[in-house]
């Protein structure tokens, strides 16, 4: 694979962590960074893709709500009032757990749903997921 393709790979592959699919960008970077790839890039890449792909759950967020009478709609109105309740109770700075597996990817649609400002999401989602990032590759680096 060309050196373009396995940055495209991560690209990738971050941006499917970040939404509702079942997907790990962790193992990835980390191979990556043994294999001695530029790591400051590695985590812009991975960083990029792992926003844009929380920015995509937010958007369905915002799309989601107009569906919840319908009969494959994923979530119950219970569910919803729970998730809104812990949103409005810890508010936008719950985003700064974005990064959390199993939890992170779900509150990212919730924001968009409880219409949080795409430019606060950003920024704190932006912190979360590269921030992230940069921790893991210290200590990779920091192992090799």
């Amino acid at each position: 694979m060309t050196e373009l393709g396995v940055y495209a790979a991560l690209f990738a592959i971050a941006f499917g962590a970040a939404t509702l699919l079942p997907l790990s960008s962790e193992v990835l970077l980390t191979g990556l960074l043994m294999a001695e790839y530029e790591p400051a890039l590695l985590i812009v890449i991975a960083g990029a893709g792992n926003v844009l792909g929380s920015t995509v759950n937010w958007v369905i967020g915002r799309q989601l709500e107009r569906f919840r009478n319908r009969r494959w709609f994923p979530a119950n109105e219970a569910q919803l009032d729970r998730a809104r309740r812990w949103y409005r109770r810890y508010g936008k700075w719950s985003l700064l757990l974005s990064w959390v597996p199993v939890v992170g990817d779900p509150l990212t649609v919730v924001a968009g749903v409880l219409r949080e400002p795409l430019s606060s999401f950003l920024v704190l989602v932006a912190i979360a997921k590269v921030g992230r990032y940069i921790a893991l590759a210290a200590v990779v680096l920091g192992a090799r």
